[in-house]
């Protein structure tokens, strides 16, 4: 019986997934994308590690065209081993460079909208990042807002979180 109980816990506290391959097949926003596997499983992805802005605010639209631009149609390969509260997999998206699409999978699809200026670094979620890539991540935006590159050449750029908390308090008109 204990061994029972033991093994049921083992069994649903295992990740989400550990290594998932496919196409991907929609791009909903600069962070959010659908993949496609080999079992024709569609798996709807939270980028990990960033925010990026709402399509309906200053730059969404670009950020959602650079997202697309990198892994539209492309195969990608998913890290990541959480879900969010809508049930999305929070995931690192993996994708060939796009100069090179036999190369292995070596850019971060997350990490290149990020240092393009078209997301932040998600801090609220930083503690669940690796200690490299959170540094890593920082430095971008940093860099990304001290060249004034994407949604930084605006003055005061509203980040998507707060975008959201405004939105769903009727409020839309200070944004």
């Amino acid at each position: 019986m204990k061994m029972t109980v033991i093994a049921g816990f083992l069994l649903f506290s295992l990740p989400v997934f550990a290594d998932v391959t496919g196409v991907v097949v929609g791009v909903a926003d600069g962070d959010t994308v659908t993949v496609l596997d080999a079992d024709k499983t569609q798996h709807k992805v939270r980028v990990a590690g960033i925010d990026a802005p709402e399509k309906a605010q200053p730059f969404g639209q670009r950020a959602k065209e650079r997202m697309s631009g990198l892994v539209f149609g492309k195969e990608v390969r998913l890290v990541g081993d959480k879900q969010d509260r809508y049930g999305r997999t929070v995931a690192k998206v993996w994708v060939s460079p796009p100069d090179c699409q036999r190369c292995p999978k070596t850019l971060d699809a997350g990490f290149a909208v990020l240092t393009s200026g078209l997301a932040w670094h998600y801090k609220k979620y930083q503690n669940e990042q690796s200690l490299e890539d959170r540094a890593r991540y920082s430095f971008a935006e940093n860099e990304a807002r001290s060249k004034r590159a994407g949604l930084w050449s605006e003055a005061e750029p509203v980040p998507p979180w707060d975008w959201r908390k405004l939105k769903r308090n009727g409020r839309s008109g200070d944004l």
